[in-house]
């Protein structure tokens, strides 16, 4: 990029910052002193039950694995549709190995009862 279009950048995040900044603290606002019922948790308002840095018991491990597995596999294959147009026949062979893969990881999850919610 040119210096002038740097400058140009630079400029305008230093308004939008200085809008941001600025937008607190206009006259005329409401007072900002939230009162304590607004501020809770958001889960339902009420005060949680342990602390945040509490353990988990290791059954909840698997299927935090699982879930993942299956978040890749969608973030992958919304780019792979759009690859799939211009590629053809060798991009739906890499999508059927890398899906193979993860039913490989689903089906190892499955025989360890990690579906199972008791």
């Amino acid at each position: 990029m040119e210096l002038q279009q740097l400058t140009v950048l630079a400029l305008i995040a230093l308004i939008t910052a200085g809008f941001g900044v600025w937008f607190q603290y206009i006259p005329g606002r409401p007072n900002k002193i939230i009162p304590w019922p607004q501020r809770a948790p958001f889960l339902g308002g009420g005060q949680p039950e342990a602390h945040a840095w509490s353990r988990f018991h290791v059954r909840y491990y698997p299927m935090t694995l699982l879930l993942i597995a299956f978040e890749m596999e969608m973030m992958f294959m919304y780019p792979w549709a759009v690859v799939y147009v211009s590629e053809g026949i060798i991009a739906l062979a890499e999508m059927g190995m890398f899906l193979g893969i993860l039913s490989i990881g689903i089906l190892y999850g499955w025989r360890e009862g990690a579906f199972k919610w008791q």
